[in-house]
């Protein structure tokens, strides 16, 4: 109890705490929203961690920081924390700062699909192959419903995905991508799938439109995932259903580069989390394990 007030004591500390049980960010990151030197900053989050208050998630050479659980008596004031928090001088600012850097998080992968889309899919399957589960997920799809993909890409699943379900919207934040789908949309000659324009974190459609999400490959590109699937909860019908396919933790740092991945997988731990705490109220995670010179995946069932 001693240790977490002694770290909680600093209103330096306090602010960086109350951006991090929001989200997680690197020193970098953090450096910006706070308007603070980059050592300044590395000190105040040791103590924090040291503390319990925080943790530190490792990500290949980038470390994101996030509020943690290794002090009982965090936990146990954490709500009224987080109450308090909204009366702190530098709140506004703060959340100013917070929402500026998830939008360049959001800029720099728009810009890189739109720079790629032509290219996508081959540089997809090269540089980061996986395993085959595509029918899998597919057969998971159910009938008569509206289904929504989002980061639809070149739409390389629309098409099966208009042979199961009554009705599918794509959605995708790259206008050169949603081009790309619509030229092979085009030409194998399918008419009833709308485009969309839109972000995963801010879905173009109203609560509880659809009967089911489809998130094929695209979480570890969000700028910032518990916030999409929360978004993901919003659109989706009472009982519907969220069929997400991604990456499992892996350490492929140029991923990061060559395929605009924001990150570098996830622990099935980490996405069961994000999804209860969304409202998702069953989940089924299984793990594909790779093969020789692929990544494993996480294929996920939640409603």
């Amino acid at each position: 109890m001693l240790e977490t007030l002694k770290a909680l004591s600093d209103p330096c500390r306090l602010r960086l705490t109350a951006v991090l049980l929001a989200g997680e960010y690197t020193v970098q990151e953090l450096t910006r929203i706070m308007d603070m030197g980059q050592s300044r900053i590395s000190r105040h989050l040791k103590i924090l961690s040291e503390a319990g208050v925080l943790t530190v998630k490792r990500q290949g050479t980038w470390s994101y920081f996030r509020a943690g659980d290794g002090s009982p008596f965090f936990a146990a004031i954490r709500s009224a924390f987080e109450r308090g928090m909204e009366a702190l001088p530098e709140r506004s600012q703060d959340l100013a700062a917070v929402g500026a850097v998830l939008e360049e998080r959001r800029r720099r992968s728009q810009q890189f699909f739109d720079r790629h889309a032509r290219q996508w899919d081959d540089l997809a399957r090269t540089l980061l192959p996986v395993p085959e589960y595509r029918q899998r997920l597919l057969d998971q799809v159910p009938e008569s419903v509206t289904v929504l993909e989002i980061g639809t890409g070149t739409g390389g699943l629309l098409i099966e995905l208009a042979a199961r379900a009554s009705n599918v919207i794509g959605v995708d934040h790259s206008p050169a991508m949603l081009e790309e789908a619509r030229r092979r949309l085009t030409s194998n000659n399918v008419a009833d799938i709308e485009l969309r324009l839109g972000e995963m974190s801010h879905l173009p459609l109203p609560n509880a439109s659809v009967g089911c999400v489809v998130a094929n490959m695209v979480l570890h590109h969000a700028a910032d995932p518990a916030t999409v699937l929360a978004e993901i909860r919003r659109v989706l019908t009472q009982g519907g259903i969220l069929l997400l396919a991604d990456l499992a933790r892996h350490e492929r740092e140029a991923a990061r580069e060559q395929l605009a991945d924001q990150w570098l997988g996830f622990e099935e731990c980490e996405l069961t989390s994000w999804l209860k705490a969304a409202g998702f109220v069953s989940v089924h995670c299984e793990r594909i394990e790779a093969g020789i010179g692929q990544e494993s995946i996480l294929m996920v069932r939640a409603l």
